[in-house]
């Protein structure tokens, strides 16, 4: 087995915000090193300015594109072109993509295709065929974090509502649930991590159990070996029946 896994950054400035970098790297050190890192853009715009004071500290290599054409995607097409570049000419491991404009989805595609692991990093308005399509997407800008103590009844209910989410999280749990209906948080975790792109993160929790805890469809338990268990009280109640 490799020790560390080789990562490649791809840094789409435009469209990305500088103050950021530290959470992604950050992020990015937990799956390996990252020895590749590319920020594209038109560094004579001072709209990067920001971008351009934090290259040399981190090791980033500049790429320019001159704005050519009003409306143009230059800096996306040039950001595309040397991915591929890297995924057949360089051993890489995993692909990061940082940027919320563009969809990126058919790249994102072709890098799984090729076998990497592909990490997204952008902001909510990124699309969403973008976001899902990725290994791992987070959002760099976070929703207001509400009161626990006036306003936990209208984030319960708005995490419930989120149709999409409570299927995820619904179908994990029952994909490695055992007989009677509860299954292993860590095994719910990697289902759900080889299904779709996924973070308890971008929903306001720090673990996915936090998530599973602040939702009432779900009861957990923890083992004598401090294993935690969720179960679907919906599918308990059936059960039961």
């Amino acid at each position: 087995m490799k020790d560390k896994e080789k990562i490649a950054i791809f840094i789409d400035a435009d469209n990305a915000p500088a103050a950021k970098i530290d959470k992604i790297l950050s992020e990015l050190a937990k799956h390996g090193v990252v020895n590749i890192r590319k920020a594209y853009g038109n560094w004579k715009n001072l709209n990067l300015k920001s971008w351009e004071e934090l290259l040399h500290e981190y090791a980033i290599q500049p790429v320019q594109q001159f704005d050519l054409t009003k409306g143009k995607n230059a800096t996306d097409i040039a950001l595309v072109i040397d991915v591929m570049d890297v995924l057949y000419t360089k051993d890489v491991d995993v692909i990061c993509l940082v940027s919320s404009d563009c969809d990126f989805t058919p790249l994102v595609t072709r890098c799984l295709a090729e076998g990497k692991f592909v990490v997204g990093f952008g902001e909510r308005k990124a699309p969403k065929p973008f976001v899902n399509s990725c290994s791992r997407f987070l959002y760099l800008d976070k929703e207001s974090e509400p009161d626990p103590e006036t306003t936990s009844q209208t984030q319960h209910q708005k995490l419930k509502s989120d149709t999409r989410l409570m299927n995820l999280l619904r179908q994990a749990v029952d994909a490695v649930s055992e007989d009677n209906g509860w299954a292993q948080l860590g095994l719910i975790g990697n289902h759900i991590s080889n299904h779709t792109s996924f973070d308890q993160r971008n929903y306001g929790f720090k673990k996915l159990s936090d998530l599973f805890m602040a939702i009432d469809l779900f009861e957990n338990k923890k083992s004598k070996s401090g294993l935690l268990w969720i179960r679907d009280k919906k599918k308990a109640k059936e059960s039961s029946k």
